[in-house]
């Protein structure tokens, strides 16, 4: 591996991933949405950074490559865990957040499957719009969740929080859409594969 700063930007996004969750074990709720925020959003920023550096830079690398899809995941899915774990398990969130897991899952299991052919599968202009909805509606319900337990006023919590489970509806029917284009194109690999 190469220490560029693109790949020193995917490990650290990489990293920050189980630092979302670490928040809540050694801070009290409300501060712990905040930091946990802080954190998310400070990661998602690199997810943007890390591409764009490494393509003017041209520093792209099968490295950062392949763990910048790796940090994604984890980001979204350990997010996901901290956010139906401490929301009272409320359906409007753990359906979208289902469909989310279990398409992020199917379609790494698809390409670990297919190995050296996955590179078939490149990344669409829709799936990178999927991450970023996944990331701002995952920012939308730990900032009405922090407000929640900052005092706020209920309203404006409530308010923030539903629109963050809008958002997650919204990243949910993309993910729905990327996973579906990722396995039609997959299918005649995997008719190959028998």
């Amino acid at each position: 591996m190469i220490w560029t700063l693109p790949n020193i930007l995917t490990i650290l996004r990489l990293l920050a991933a189980p630092g979302v969750a670490v928040m809540f074990l050694y801070f009290n709720r409300g501060w712990a949405d905040v930091f946990a925020l802080v954190l998310f959003l400070g990661a998602a920023l690199t997810d943007f950074f890390d591409g764009y550096l490494a393509r003017l830079w041209k520093q792209e690398s099968r490295f950062g490559a392949m763990l910048d899809p790796i940090a994604d995941k984890a980001m979204v899915v350990i997010a996901l865990f901290v956010i139906t774990g401490y929301s009272g398990m409320n359906p409007w969130l753990i359906l979208p957040a289902t469909v989310i897991l279990f398409r992020e899952v199917f379609i790494s299991g698809l390409r670990e499957f297919l190995g050296s052919e996955s590179g078939l599968l490149k990344v669409t202009g829709l799936a990178k719009w999927k991450t970023m909805t996944q990331m701002v509606a995952i920012a939308t319900l730990f900032a009405g969740m922090g407000l929640d337990r900052m005092g706020w006023v209920d309203a404006l919590e409530q308010v923030v929080f539903w629109i963050g489970i809008g958002l997650l509806w919204v990243a949910a029917a993309l993910t729905l859409l990327t996973g579906f284009d990722y396995f039609v194109k997959a299918v005649p690999l995997l008719k190959g594969k028998r």
